[in-house]
């Protein structure tokens, strides 16, 4: 029985005996069939009604399939193509294929044939159906400030984040590495009024601790050794607009009381000098840190976590918002395609599948990361990305545990078939890729396989 639900099939022949046997057939196989007894008749169905897939022989009285092909690219009309052809007929079968058919068989076809080429037909259609539905809602997300995603948690964050744009109140953006938490902060300053000032971020963690504080408030001439003239600090330069303070648990107790003067008074004074600078401003923090047993351990002042804390927001890890993964995916798709000037129009089911399953410890940012990868290594005339293109342990995500929890006494030969089995179930039997991952040729796969008694299957069709 068919995988993909409710696929919809237009069968088209000039002979009814044809359409009849085959209407039975795909019937009893899951499939919703409309028959068309010519290319006119078809034609009509197509604008009216959304087809998966058509059947068509080549050959027809009025309108023959070349015809009916050439009007289906000129109006538009998204369905795979699968001509039906007797062997005199190949040269205009390959012309099908060159104006977009899907694929064509000949007249002595053999019935599974068929069936497993309207399977990948269906499958292939039902994944750009489902790749121009992901750019559809990208391009309604990309409005919020680049933040994809629609998962409930998400959109309640989203909801959040414009109920509080406008307020003073102190935003502490918690959650793993990788999430985007700057992502977020930068969209809360773009719903507020002071989206057309300044936005400055700074990572806490990224500079030495003694020179965080010059960093943050400026400093005098002469301050110190190698301060030849005055400098603003990133406070002042965000004056009127928002402050991101990244890695705030990384800050030290110096400068957290400095800090706190700034949230209770708006003031503060340059490092080495003596004038007040007073000002306007939002403060943004973030932290992967439990900052409750930083207080704790006398790493961060009590006071100051409940300045910033005002407004608590936490962004959940990818693991726990999956259906949005789709969507970043094709996000980054997208961005890189442009980056590295490639073409890739669509991510295979089987990448979204292995995507799905993962945990993504390195959040979003892995994510990015993988995507990047896949298309810089892709060659330029690739237009889906395929599992072959990933990272090796996305494809195979059995941990190093894992393989070293198989029973003691294990051999080498048992271990290694174990591994090739593994790998090649992964990339349901499809050897190349299965022989890229192990890092050999295909020959040597095959003599592998022989050698270790595995049995070759067949690829299924999903």
């Amino acid at each position: 029985m068919l995988i993909m639900p409710e696929a919809k099939v237009l069968l088209v022949d000039d002979e009814a005996k044809i359409r009849e046997i085959l209407k039975l057939v795909l019937e009893k196989e899951g499939y919703q069939v409309h028959t068309s007894k010519n290319g006119s008749e078809a034609l009509s169905a197509l604008e009216n009604e959304y087809f998966d897939v058509m059947i068509t022989d080549l050959k027809m009285p009025k309108m023959d399939g070349l015809e009916l092909m050439r009007e289906i690219k000129q109006k538009g009309i998204k369905v795979n193509v699968v001509f039906i052809t007797a062997y005199a007929d190949i040269k205009d079968a390959v012309e099908a294929i060159k104006l977009g058919a899907f694929d064509y068989l000949e007249k002595n076809f053999k019935m599974e044939e068929l069936l497993s080429v309207i399977k990948e037909a269906v499958k292939e259609q039902k994944m750009i159906g489902e790749n121009e539905s992901l750019k559809k809602k990208l391009a309604e997300h990309d409005s919020f400030f680049g933040i994809i995603g629609e998962s409930p948690k998400i959109k309640e964050i989203k909801d959040l984040i414009i109920k509080i744009a406008n307020s003073q109140a102190s935003v502490l953006l918690t959650g793993e590495s990788g999430t985007g938490k700057e992502m977020f902060a930068r969209a809360i300053h773009m719903c507020s009024k002071r989206k057309n000032k300044p936005f400055v971020a700074i990572n806490c963690a990224a500079l030495p601790q003694t020179l965080l504080e010059s960093e943050l408030f400026g400093y005098e001439k002469g301050a110190f050794t190698g301060a030849l003239k005055q400098k603003k600090g990133k406070f002042e330069q965000a004056n009127e607009g928002t402050i991101f303070l990244d890695e705030i648990g990384e800050m030290n107790i110096q400068t957290q009381s400095k800090l706190l003067r700034v949230l209770q008074e708006r003031e503060y004074e340059r490092v080495g000098g003596l004038e007040t600078i007073k000002i306007d401003i939002r403060v943004i923090t973030a932290t992967n840190r439990d900052l409750e047993e930083a207080i704790k351990a006398g790493d961060f002042r009590e006071d100051l976590y409940y300045r910033i804390n005002v407004i608590p927001i936490h962004i959940p890890p990818l693991r726990e918002r999956r259906e949005d993964i789709p969507l970043l995916a094709e996000y980054f798709l997208k961005k890189f395609n442009v980056d590295y000037k490639k073409n890739i129009e669509l991510i295979s089911m089987e990448v979204i599948d292995i995507f799905m399953e993962y945990d993504w410890p390195g959040n979003i940012r892995e994510l990015k990361n993988v995507i990047e990868r896949a298309v810089a290594i892709a060659e330029p005339d690739v237009d889906i990305l395929m599992p072959h293109h990933l990272r090796p342990q996305l494809i195979c995500p059995k941990k190093e545990k894992d393989l070293l929890e198989i029973q003691d006494g294990l051999s080498l030969a048992e271990f290694e078939k174990y591994y090739i089995y593994n790998t090649l179930k992964k990339v349901n039997w499809n050897k190349s890729k299965a022989a890229q991952i192990l890092g050999i040729n295909r020959q040597t796969l095959y003599n592998k396989m022989r050698e270790l008694s595995i049995e070759n299957k067949k690829r299924e069709c999903r």
